[in-house]
């Protein structure tokens, strides 16, 4: 795979063990992250920016070793807050979500909040001369590609797309 300068490549994090920030890879999550980094190996990448959350981070641990760069972090990059309490019907709440961008139940953040810091810090990390990898969460992805509920249920750990310098997306095969 070869991706063209200024492109992003837009990776949905290897499977964690949970949903909090500090939550680490499972080993199966730890096992797709080393693949990856065989597949994007010839991506062309430049530039790695992560999420500061560890599962996020993690799965770029081993791109950024093979490649010889960094992984910088953006706070941007992390997963959208649906609501500051425990929502057993979360999956519900978020479907709505979906349906209404400016909904935000309360301690959250709407979908339109989110994804407009999500394509701020994509603007930043776009690499005009080179490529660059951008690992961030389901969410946020989801947001970011503007896809609806079932483009966000249909997500992959991890998952890649492309996103190149016209704004186009396409998922690219793992």
């Amino acid at each position: 795979m070869r991706e063209q300068p200024g492109d992003l490549l837009l990776i949905r994090h290897a499977k964690a063990t949970g949903q909090a920030p500090d939550a680490p890879l499972t080993p199966e999550g730890a096992e797709a992250a080393a693949r990856l980094a065989d597949t994007l190996a010839e991506a062309g990448i430049t530039r790695i920016v992560s999420s500061p959350w560890r599962r996020a981070v993690d799965t770029a641990r081993p791109l950024a070793a093979r490649l010889g760069l960094e992984v910088g972090t953006d706070g941007r990059l992390t997963e959208r807050v649906l609501s500051g309490a425990d929502l057993p019907d979360w999956m519900t709440h978020l479907e709505a979500s979906f349906a209404d961008p400016d909904l935000a139940l309360p301690g959250g953040e709407s979908g339109r909040v989110a994804r407009a810091r999500a394509l701020a810090a994509l603007a930043e990390a776009r690499d005009p001369g080179g490529v660059t990898a951008v690992f961030t969460h389901g969410n946020l992805l989801a947001l970011a590609l503007g896809l609806d509920h079932a483009g966000w249920a249909g997500l992959r750990n991890p998952d890649v797309w492309r996103l190149d310098g016209e704004g186009r997306a396409v998922r690219v095969g793992t």
